[in-house]
């Protein structure tokens, strides 16, 4: 039996995840932003919900927020390649983001 969340099947996207939910807040919004850019640059739509919509329960660390819980709706949606290089970009993202606050 496999227990894992969607996001730990694959390594990279797991530490990505891992990396936002470890982030401060302002930096978080900044990669739904990016996940939302990059996923619609690559033609994935997000599926409605309207039942889920209407029984909408915060049950994961990132539905605290509509913007982030929204990112990982493209993410999750993605194909497994899509979703990796999204992985990536973000990893990235990070990276810059935590030299640039070392540097000032």
């Amino acid at each position: 039996m496999n227990n894992k969340r969607w996001y730990d099947q694959e390594p990279t996207i797991s530490l990505a995840v891992s990396l936002i939910q470890n982030s401060k807040q302002d930096t978080q919004l900044e990669c739904a932003k990016l996940i939302k850019e990059k996923a619609q640059d690559h033609g994935v739509i997000l599926q409605n919900n309207l039942f889920g919509a209407f029984n909408y329960v915060l049950h994961r660390w990132y539905d605290i927020n509509e913007e982030l819980s929204e990112a990982f709706g493209y993410l999750k949606a993605a194909d497994d390649e899509t979703r990796k290089q999204i992985a990536i970009d973000i990893i990235s993202f990070l990276e810059k983001s935590e030299t640039l606050q070392n540097e000032t």
